[in-house]
């Protein structure tokens, strides 16, 4: 009888607690004891019909193949917590181990070395995607073209340009791109912000790839081939349009004249005759042009002639832009330039190869 009553004395005890909020660790407890025997009851079966062995979490619908799977889910889902803090910017993570990869950026330490090149990456997945490189594996193909990609992450990308789909727009003028990436340099027009600088002089660039493109004239780097004439140029972009003279191919029509061109820039540019926009002011006299660049225009508005002569480094740009086979004084007459008849101290016509005296 005693033992009777020793059971039944703590009953309103146990009833009167159940009633008081728990503690948030103990909260946690009682949420993954939940999800982990959530299919244990034989008489209400879990996931009614899933096939044996999958479990399906009714947060994120996502199906798991064990217990243990699910359990960890749920919790993810009902937690939603990113309790591991970087103490040097505070920024949170959901695990340690994100947390420790993140803190290598802090610290520089770049543990995973490629045995090919010796270039050092922060996680051992960033190392798998660069051995890619020198393998070259190409393991995720596009169903469309069959085009391959080193990662999933750019196969996505690609895909985009099947479907149209473009899901990051620009809050400022409502472009919208196909990638977060394209979406943070195309900001950076509106932001003004240039945060990649030359180490030679210092000029900035949106984009880490224009950064690297720039530093090879400095470098003379042209790593990108011509496999026809054996050209070489700075990018790869500028090997694909020199490529097009060799193929023909003229991918960009007008849709005013059907008028065809090898590249993105000469269309826009023809469009302006269409448009008559001019989007390129002169900073001296506030005349309007449809392209971007120095030109004569410029010239003749600057001091005399003799600043501009050959024998200075600054002047090539001017000779580039004069007419082959004539004199800077000829060329600059025949466009009713004011400085024409300005004594020059230039005694030979050059032509287009560099100090090649006609």
């Amino acid at each position: 009888m005693s033992s009777g009553i020793a059971f039944e004395e703590p009953v309103p005890y146990v009833q009167e607690n159940i009633m008081k909020p728990l503690p948030v660790r103990q909260e946690e407890i009682m949420i993954n004891d939940e999800a982990l025997h959530f299919s244990e009851n034989p008489e209400e079966p879990e996931n009614p019909g899933l096939s044996s062995g999958t479990f399906l979490c009714p947060e994120s619908e996502k199906c798991l193949s064990t217990n243990g799977s699910l359990g960890k889910q749920r919790r993810k889902c009902l937690t939603r917590e990113k309790p591991f803090a970087c103490s040097e910017c505070g920024k949170c993570f959901k695990s340690k181990i994100n947390l420790t990869f993140h803190e290598r950026i802090h610290t520089g330490e770049n543990p995973f070395a490629c045995s090919e090149c010796d270039k050092c990456f922060r996680t051992k997945a960033e190392l798998t995607v660069h051995e890619r490189i020198h393998s070259g594996e190409k393991p995720f193909a596009c169903s469309e073209c069959e085009k391959c990609f080193k990662r999933k992450g750019e196969l996505t990308i690609h895909e985009r340009l099947h479907t149209g789909e473009k899901p990051f727009a620009c809050s400022g003028c409502e472009k919208c791109f196909k990638a977060k990436g394209e979406l943070t340099v195309h900001e950076r027009i509106h932001t003004g912000e240039k945060p990649y600088a030359c180490s030679e002089c210092g000029k900035c660039f949106k984009s880490k790839g224009e950064l690297t493109i720039h530093e090879r004239l400095h470098t003379g780097e042209k790593p990108f081939a011509c496999s026809e004439c054996g050209k070489c140029f700075k990018s790869k972009i500028n090997l694909i349009l020199h490529e097009r003279i060799h193929t023909g191919e003229k991918p960009f029509a007008c849709s005013e004249c059907e008028k065809c061109f090898k590249g993105k820039g000469e269309l826009t540019i023809h469009e302006r005759l269409h448009t008559g926009e001019k989007p390129f002011a002169c900073s001296e006299c506030e005349k309007c042009f449809k392209r971007k660049g120095r030109s004569l225009h410029v010239i003749r508005l600057r001091e005399p002639w003799q600043k501009y002569s050959p024998l200075c480094p600054g002047s090539r740009s001017v000779l580039a832009s004069l007419k082959i086979g004539r004199s800077p004084t000829q060329c600059l007459k025949g466009r009713g330039d004011p400085f024409g008849s300005l004594s020059l101290p230039i005694g030979r016509v050059y032509s287009k190869k560099k100090n090649a005296p006609l």
